[in-house]
């Protein structure tokens, strides 16, 4: 049943107005819609989106909330980097980063928070050998 459903997701904001500010000045992204008054849906590609909605429960997950998948890491970082975004390092068994970028046989990722705290990535698959 849900295996071909879009899928949103959720991130919670302590101030939805400060995330607003962050999402549109450092991601480039404006609001599509607005389901209730204090919270915000940002439509993406292929019919994702997600949803932020104010709480105060805000940047209390210790784990990736959300993720984009790109072909061009280093660029998006490099144009994140220049509106302001830091990206997190990390020295964690299994996991470890290098400016940012974390190796592996899936591909590469890197991790930067919100204005809220929310932990969010961007990563970029490692095309298969043609063979």
């Amino acid at each position: 049943m849900l295996k071909d459903s879009t899928i949103m997701a959720v991130l919670a904001a302590k101030d939805i107005n400060r995330a607003k500010d962050f999402y549109r000045d450092k991601l480039g992204l404006e609001p599509s819609d607005s389901m209730e008054d204090g919270s915000v849906y940002y439509s993406a590609g292929n019919g994702t989106g997600f949803l932020i909605y104010q709480t105060e429960n805000a940047g209390t997950a210790k784990n990736t909330q959300m993720g984009w998948e790109t072909d061009n890491l280093e660029g998006e970082m490099e144009e994140l980097r220049g509106r302001g975004v830091v990206f997190e390092d990390y020295d964690f068994p299994g996991l470890k980063t290098e400016n940012g970028v974390a190796d592996n046989d899936w591909g590469k990722s890197a991790w930067f928070l919100d204005s809220e705290g929310n932990i969010l990535n961007i990563s970029q698959r490692t095309s298969p050998a043609a063979g």
